[in-house]
This record gives C-alpha cells, sequence and structure tokens, in this order.
C-alpha cells in the first residue's frame, strides 16, 4: 500500500563503504503515511547511552532514539510552531557547540527548506537551543539563516572530524532553477568545504561559517596592497582573476562595492550598505541568466549590522561561482553565476560621499 514511501532501513559495512550488507529485518522504522519522511542523521548521545536521529518528516523534525539502531522510540517533534515554513523541511543535523570566548555549550539545529529561501527557492536555516537527550528546546522565534545567496542548500556537518570541528559542504545550487543550469558536462557543483562556530552578541547566538583554514594552502598571492583612497576607488585586472580570492578589510562607516567583471561587461556586483543595513549581490547581468525566469530575476538581499569595527571580507570566486564572507563569516551569501568569458577585472569603489 505504502510501496512509494520513504521509510529508514539499516545497513552495514565492514571494509571502510566499499561493499554494504542489509539488515534482515529492515525497515528499522516505518513510515506511517508521510510522504516526506527522510534525510536521517544519527549521532550518539552519551548521557542517555542512546543513538538519537534526527529526520524530516513534511515542514518538521522528528527525533527518536535507540539503543542499538535497530529498535527505535519516537521522543519529540520540533518545529510545528518555529522557523520558516515555505516548503518542505530536508537534511536536519544536529550538533553542539562551545560558544567561543566561553564555557557555555548550546545545541544547533540545521534544517534545509525547499520554497520559502529568503531570497527565493530552496535554503538553509538554523536554530539554536538546548537538547536533553529527548528534545529540542530553541532560544530564539526569529529565523535565522546560514547563508543568504541562493545556492548554498542541503549541507550536513561530518561526524568525528579532528578536534571536534563542525564543517559542512552544501549543494551550490538551487531547486528554483537546479536542472535548468545551462553547462553540459556537469550539473551543479559543492560550496567549498565550511567550518561552523558560534558566538554570542547581544545576547544572542549566531552561527559563523568560515573556509576551512587548508583552503589557504592552495592559494598563491597574485598581489597583496597596504591601503588605497577609496574616493579612487582601485582597479585590477590579472587573467588569474577568474580562480582567486580577494581578502579585503575595511570599516564600513560608508558603503562599498565589490564589481568583478570581464571584457563583455558581464559583472556580478557585491555591495555593502551600512545606512540601509543590507548587503547585496546583483547577478542580474552576471553571464547566461536567461535559461530559467527566476536566476536574475532581482538583487539578492542580506540583512547587515553594522559593528562599527574593522571588517573582514572575503571574496572566492571560481569559474562559475561566488562565494562571499563578511565579519568573520557572520554574514555569507553563495552564488552561481555563468559568464560567457571569465572575469578578469576587480573594482573596489564607493559611490557616496563618506
Amino acid at each position: 500500500e505504502h510501496e512509494d514511501f520513504q521509510y529508514q532501513s539499516l545497513a552495514w559495512s565492514i571494509d571502510r563503504g566499499r561493499t554494504w550488507a542489509k539488515y534482515k529485518g529492515n525497515p528499522v522504522l516505518e513510515n506511517h503515511g508521510v510522504q516526506d519522511f527522510r534525510d536521517p542523521k544519527v549521532f550518539w548521545y552519551e548521557p542517555t547511552q542512546r543513538w538519537i536521529m534526527v529526520f524530516a518528516a513534511l515542514d518538521h523534525i522528528k527525533i527518536y532514539s535507540s539503543p542499538d539502531l535497530k529498535h527505535w522510540r519516537y521522543e519529540s517533534n520540533f518545529g510545528m510552531e518555529y522557523g520558516a515554513h515555505g516548503g518542505v523541511w530536508e537534511c536536519p543535523d544536529l550538533f553542539r557547540l562551545k560558544v567561543e570566548g566561553t564555557d557555555t555549550y548550546k545545541w544547533v539545529l540545521i534544517i534545509s527548506i525547499n520554497p520559502g529561501g529568503p531570497n527565493g527557492g530552496s535554503a538553509t536555516q538554523y536554530f539554536t537551543g538546548d537538547f536533553d537527550g529527548t528534545a529540542f528546546t530553541a532560544d530564539h522565534e526569529e529565523i535565522k539563516w546560514i547563508d543568504h545567496g541562493a545556492d548554498n542548500y542541503a549541507g550536513v556537518t561530518y561526524d568525528n572530524v579532528p578536534g571536534g570541528k563542525k564543517i559542512t559542504i552544501g549543494w551550490m545550487s538551487n531547486w528554483n532553477y537546479g536542472q535548468e543550469t545551462p553547462t553540459v558536462k556537469w550539473r551543479s557543483a559543492m560550496t567549498l568545504p565550511r567550518e561552523l562556530s558560534l558566538v554570542s552578541e547581544e545576547g544572542k547566538y549566531l552561527l559563523r561559517s568560515k573556509v576551512i583554514d587548508a583552503f589557504s594552502k592552495l592559494l598563491t598571492p597574485i598581489k597583496e596592497i597596504e591601503s588605497f583612497d577609496l574616493k579612487e576607488g582601485f582597479r585590477f585586472s590579472d587573467e588569474r582573476l577568474e580562480l582567486s580570492e580577494t581578502t579585503f578589510r575595511a570599516k564600513l562607516s560608508q558603503d562599498l562595492s565589490f564589481k568583478l567583471f570581464n571584457e563583455l561587461g558581464e559583472f556580478v556586483l557585491f555591495r555593502i550598505d551600512p545606512e540601509k543595513m543590507e548587503m547585496s549581490i546583483d547577478r542580474r547581468k552576471s553571464g547566461k541568466t536567461d535559461f530559467t525566469e527566476n536566476f536574475a530575476d532581482k538583487i539578492h538581499i542580506l540583512p547587515y549590522q553594522g559593528s562599527g569595527k574593522e571588517v573582514d571580507i572575503r571574496i572566492i570566486l571560481d569559474r562559475s561561482s561566488v562565494e562571499i564572507f563578511a565579519d568573520e563569516g557572520k554574514y555569507v551569501m553563495t552564488e552561481q553565476i555563468f559568464p560567457n568569458s571569465p572575469y578578469t577585472e576587480l573594482e573596489i569603489k564607493t559611490e557616496k560621499e563618506a
């Protein structure tokens, strides 16, 4: 009767994942009639000596526990009254993080949603709170997004990373147009691996994303400059820019724009406007955009709270993507681009008087 429904089963490997044996007693958790019943994330919870499984059921999360991975008991659900509900919830992840600079630990619950993202289509939200082995309790009601760009979805963290780090990789696309992107030999890439960390600001917890340290070992410096006058702006041209990282530090007391472009006049524009309290990405003239109506239909916005201090901005450009991290990864935007010619020009300037 429910052959098409999703359910949870068990398999194991004793040769590092090369071959798998399926448990004869499958499924270990039956579906009782919910079409979307998927994406289990399992971890060991030491205080109760039980395995915990979180997974998505339509537009909320179910939590089960087990002593042996075979017999599962329903514990609780989360999300009926919390978070964004524009679409189906997917790919949950629940883990503990130490709040930087403190002895406090908080639990973080990550959930991807499609549709309903802040700039259209799919995106990933998160909650901070507490978990007692049975239920997750959020400590905020406002919706929080890991990435305000259009193209970071369905990332979950790796288990057993050395040093207890939480590292995630997202699918660098969006269900709005993921099957329409104008590529031939490949369809979609992944984001760079990102380490997640928690900080506390004015009594609220923020999840930061930073590209893992190992990425820096792949970089070769092209140009370093001490400082420049924003009134005159900064312009740089180099064919190596199409695969590059630009790191920039500034006191964000006025608007700033970072334009990456090619000789055809195609460009992607990242702006920070402290007055409007927003960051934005404009990819409307970035190259191939007409393959779907909602790839380049609007400028994508990220609400920005200026700190008044010097802020670092990191822009990582690949041939078909741009990943932007500001203020030590508190503000993140990931976007696909499809230029008809490589971006080899960078311009940084301000458009208003300070």
